[in-house]
């Protein structure tokens, strides 16, 4: 076991934040290992690298933390021929690096005014870090890390973490940013994405080349900022969103960043050709909600079908006299927001719109087997959220054709991630696959990277592969095949 680099912090000892303890108790030590304890074997035919990114503050914040604040570290698992190696970096963002030349946080985060910030941002709210905390995909054979309030691409060797410094597109990287949720299909190996910003035009949306040119770039008109967080696409179409969560326009002129649910507005999907104009983008009207992810969208006739996950309460009411804290954290509540799958088909040629649930059961952060990202899919493996915080209970397997669900969970005490689906040589069925997912033992205070079946679940992991230490609780994460 190696410590490649441990980091000075200044966050407090005995840290009682609920997002800066227990299941997010952040790290400040980075390793390089291959010496781990393994239950179970691991298949030799696994090869690849998984990687999640993670929220893990260096620095106390500047007045209030919101767990999205955190400073970006990649774990990453590699798999060769029944090898493993786990490496964790951060990324190295231009404001941890000011950060830790200073010693002290200088920048304000999601819960504060940015006026407290003492350093300018290029965030789409204004000063604030990118921190780069929130996304990873693979691009071109180079891993990239993203922020949920548009920002950098910081580049990194999805083998060994390598910091490769930040993304540029041959100097045509967009001055507004890039959002996460960046989408690669792997059939034609683009990149796909937008940015946002609080003042006309407030979306963009682009493309970039397997040979990581941009290739297209074009505003989106909207009627006033947005916040959108995720986007999908199809073999011929990219969907976009106008969701009736947003910034208050009126506080923006003021200085303050505050999200209010407009229930009286529909949800807009846009549907954009991948290389199409701004005048191009059909909008369909829908039932009133915000999307945070979507899941797959494929072309079915005269129909873009997509499939993502609808919240029936975006934004839940607290007491009046409720603290800050619960006022701030109802919005990483899934259930309090009633998050479920859902499907809309949108006509193309008609402008009319079918949508209902897929499910009844609270999840979100679903993953799907990538070679099915823009074409019918099977399969789904969505997260089973903890009531009341912003972490992970267990797994559920949705079979969105028959309509069947298979939950796994992770047992008292234990967190999940995001999880990946790697798909087995030779794959027939779509759930010839293996799912791969760090866990967080919080009661035992360790952490593994845990291997399962995709046809075979309830068999339990065929391997549990132990970290060198207790990993933080996060986002998201990626899956590259060798």
């Amino acid at each position: 076991m190696t410590a490649h680099r441990t980091y000075a912090s200044n966050l407090p000892a005995n840290d009682t934040h609920p997002y800066r303890s227990g299941a997010w108790r952040p790290q400040t030590t980075e390793h390089t290992t291959r010496e781990m304890q393994i239950e179970g074997e691991v298949p030799r035919e696994l090869n690849g690298v998984y990687l999640r990114n993670t929220e893990n503050p260096l620095f106390d914040s500047i007045g209030r933390y919101h767990p999205f604040d955190g400073d970006g570290m990649i774990h990453m698992m590699s798999f060769c021929d029944g090898d493993v190696e786990y490496r964790n970096r951060f990324v190295q963002t231009d404001g941890l690096k000011a950060e830790m030349e200073s010693g002290h946080s200088l920048w304000a985060g999601l819960a504060e005014p940015p006026s407290r910030s003492l350093r300018d941002g290029k965030c789409a709210r204004g000063r604030m870090k990118d921190s780069s905390s929130t996304d990873i995909v693979v691009h071109a054979g180079v891993a990239l890390s993203s922020f949920y309030q548009c920002g950098d691409l910081y580049r990194l060797d999805p083998r060994t973490l390598a910091d490769l410094g930040k993304e540029t597109w041959a100097g045509k990287f967009p001055s507004a940013g890039v959002s996460a949720h960046t989408k690669v299909d792997e059939r034609t190996g683009e990149l796909l994405f937008f940015n946002y910003q609080t003042t006309a035009p407030f979306l963009h949306y682009g493309v970039v080349s397997a040979r990581r040119e941009l290739v297209h770039y074009v505003p989106i008109d909207l009627p006033g900022a947005r916040l959108p967080h995720d986007m999908t696409f199809t073999t011929n179409y990219s969907i976009l969103n106008d969701c009736p969560l947003f910034w208050d326009a009126d506080l923006i002129e003021r200085g303050i960043y505050a999200t209010r649910y407009h229930r009286e507005l529909p949800m807009r999907i846009g549907v954009i050709p991948r290389y199409g104009a701004s005048l191009e983008v059909k909008w369909f009207e829908c039932r009133s909600t915000f999307v945070l992810h979507w899941i797959n969208a494929w072309e079915e006739g005269d129909e873009v079908v997509v499939d993502g996950y609808f919240e029936d309460d975006p934004s839940p009411r607290v007491a009046s006299d409720a603290t800050i804290e619960a006022k701030m954290f109802r919005f990483l509540d899934l259930h309090s927001m009633k998050s479920r799958p859902y499907r809309w088909r949108l006509n193309l040629k008609t402008g009319a719109v079918n949508e209902g649930y897929l499910s009844d059961t609270i999840t979100e952060f679903g993953m799907i087997d990538q070679l099915r990202a823009g074409v019918p899919y099977r399969y789904v493996y969505s997260v089973v959220p903890t009531k009341g915080m912003f972490t992970f209970d267990g797994l559920i397997k949705h079979d969105v054709q028959l309509g069947k669900e298979e939950a796994l969970m992770f047992g008292e005490g234990v967190f999940g991630s995001e999880t990946v689906v790697a798909r087995k040589p030779g794959a027939v069925d779509e759930d010839d696959a293996w799912l791969i997912t760090f866990t967080l033992d919080v009661p035992n205070d360790e952490s593994h990277c845990a291997i399962y079946d995709a046809k075979a679940m309830a068999d339990g992991a065929v391997a549990r592969i132990k970290l060198p230490e207790r990993i933080s609780s996060g986002t998201h994460a990626c899956w590259a095949a060798a």
